[in-house]
């Protein structure tokens, strides 16, 4: 079992930075790819960003393309998704995922 831990939400104003972090720890010996997602409040939860880990091939929503940088740290079994230029319209809680497990989120809140 894969337990994973997202730090690094906040609140930002529009046009801010943030990074997110999200460690896994446990069984990691598999080499699943890792990405984000997240979910605003009434809204389904959607597609942000993938790294494959063996190759560190990354993968966008359009909504984020050019504005995020997802990159993995392979020895601290970490991924990162570095966020910039951030809108209102990012605001959501944003889970890590790692094969078929979730973390448990981290909350993102961008004011205009």
């Amino acid at each position: 079992q894969v337990q994973l831990v997202e730090s690094g939400g906040g609140l930002v104003q529009a046009g801010g930075s943030l990074r997110l972090s999200c460690a896994a720890s446990g069984r990691t010996f598999s080499n699943y790819d890792m990405g984000w997602y997240r979910q605003a409040p009434g809204k389904e939860r959607e597609f942000v960003a993938v790294v494959n880990w063996s190759s560190g091939n990354t993968y966008y929503a359009a909504s984020v393309k050019d504005r995020f940088t997802i990159s993995r740290d392979s020895a601290k079994n970490t991924v990162y998704l570095q966020m910039n230029s951030l809108k209102p319209e990012d605001t959501a809680i944003y889970y890590c995922k790692r094969g078929p497990g979730w973390g448990q989120g981290t909350q993102v809140t961008v004011s205009s």
